[in-house]
């Protein structure tokens, strides 16, 4: 018999601040946090426009004796560092990581998993500038002889890198460094998968523990888009807006309008404590909601889908949501509510729509979907943590929060503005969808 997996500790870091509970008050307010961006001269770009987490300070989140690492942590490996403490706090846990005066139940390392999902990171461009500035030609211009470090016209320009540079950008750092820090000696692993990575982890958690492999697993993912790199990376995979910093953010996402104008960049992470309801029950822990489906299919063909020289984007979610609903043993009609990718990118919420009708049917019109891109922009491998965050505090609270969308959506979708308001939810869906193809869905029931 299986172990059921139930959701502990939530760990959220978005542009609507640090912490489960700023995410659900601004989804409430209803609040947008996409703005101008000021992390860097974006001006040369098509959208200037982007979601950025507010106070993050990584040295806070860690052991005096790890805060020397924190020079070698890019901006995705410190949102999943930040939110992996939120995570353990929060559940109630003690941890390698914990710090004096951190109360709660002591894990055993064995017991402790760890899967987070990553995108491609971005090496930062000052970095990379000061290197490349001392690999140039007579005329001033790049050489790629003088950025080596052989030959004779070699001058090791590749060479002015720090020498942990690497170590920064890869893309299982971000597991790499809360497994240190928190002692997590049980499996472990990165999924890169664009928009579905999150899912997929949370995915592979709940199968570890079901299996009896841990006890828990900090399980989610996290990206920050907000670089010239990432942002040029969306652009080009026709995912963004062209607005520029004037434009109002909230009125920019506008998800299943089929004339919405594209997506926004953010950052973020979600870091779940995915936990064995047993154990949590033994040391009297609450209990978001239980993980009770899984699901994950791939589409064929979805990135000629995306640029329109194909079709069938939506077969591989619609199958990731029927595995997902058979491995929690329920039919379409008990879901209550679902939060969607709700990117706001024509193409793809048109995709994930038609997804949805081909599970649904006609009932589609009457669930509720919960949207959050229009807050929060596209936190790409860390979004579907957040919006498996927000499903849990959905069933635990009995509450949907509210909505913002400056359009209309298309006919049969509840995705219009509204406030916030209570709701009787038992099951609730998630789902994503990548550029790749690669589709992922758990069903969240209401603990008990």
């Amino acid at each position: 018999m299986r172990q059921r997996v139930g959701i502990t500790g939530i760990g959220a870091v978005s542009g609507l601040g640090i912490g489960g509970d700023a995410l659900w008050d601004g989804l409430c307010a209803p609040r947008s946090a996409i703005g101008p961006i000021t992390g860097f001269d974006a001006s040369g770009l098509r959208s200037r426009l982007g979601s950025e987490v507010p106070g993050l300070s990584v040295r806070e989140s860690v052991p005096k004796s790890y805060r020397k690492a924190t020079k070698v942590m890019c901006r995705d490996t410190e949102l999943a560092v930040v939110a992996a403490r939120l995570a353990a706090l929060d559940a109630g846990l003690r941890t390698r990581g914990s710090q004096d005066g951190d109360e709660g139940f002591e894990i055993a390392g064995e017991r402790l998993g760890c899967h987070i999902g990553a995108g491609l990171i971005a090496a930062e461009t000052g970095e990379l500038g000061r290197a490349q500035a001392t690999a140039v030609d007579e005329q001033g211009a790049f050489s790629i002889r003088a950025w080596g470090s052989m030959g004779d016209e070699a001058r090791g320009g590749m060479e002015n890198l720090t020498p942990l540079w690497m170590l920064k950008y890869l893309p299982n750092m971000p597991a790499c460094h809360v497994t240190i820090v928190h002692g997590c000696e049980g499996p472990s692993n990165t999924i890169t998968c664009f928009e579905a990575s999150s899912l997929l982890c949370l995915g592979e958690s709940a199968r570890v523990i079901e299996r009896g492999g841990a006890d828990v697993c900090f399980s989610g993912g996290t990206e920050s888009k907000l670089n010239p790199v990432g942002m040029l990376r969306l652009e080009y995979a026709g995912r963004l807006a062209e607005v520029g910093e004037d434009a109002e953010g909230a009125g920019v996402v506008r998800p299943y309008d089929p004339g919405s104008a594209g997506g926004v960049a953010g950052e973020g992470a979600g870091i779940l404590a995915l936990e064995s309801i047993d154990h949590a029950r033994a040391r009297g822990a609450r209990v978001y909601a239980q993980v009770a489906g899984f699901g994950a299919a791939q589409s064929p063909g979805a990135v000629d889908a995306i640029y329109g020289r194909g079709s069938g984007l939506d077969e591989g979610l619609s199958d990731a949501i029927v595995s997902a609903l058979r491995d929690a043993g329920i039919g379409a009609e008990q879901i209550d509510a679902i939060v969607p990718g709700a990117q706001g990118a024509a193409a793809l919420d048109r995709a994930e729509g038609d997804a949805l009708a081909r599970v649904f049917g006609d009932r589609l019109r009457e669930i509720p979907l919960v949207t959050i891109s229009p807050n929060i922009g596209s936190c790409v491998a860390g979004h579907g943590a957040l919006q498996a965050s927000v499903g849990a505090m959905c069933l635990q609270r009995q509450m949907l929060p509210g909505r913002i969308h400056a359009g209309t959506p298309a006919d049969g979708l509840q995705a219009g503005a509204c406030d916030p308001r209570d709701a009787k939810l038992t099951h609730v869906l998630v789902c994503a969808s990548a550029l790749g193809g690669q589709n992922a869905a758990i069903v969240l029931r209401k603990s008990d």
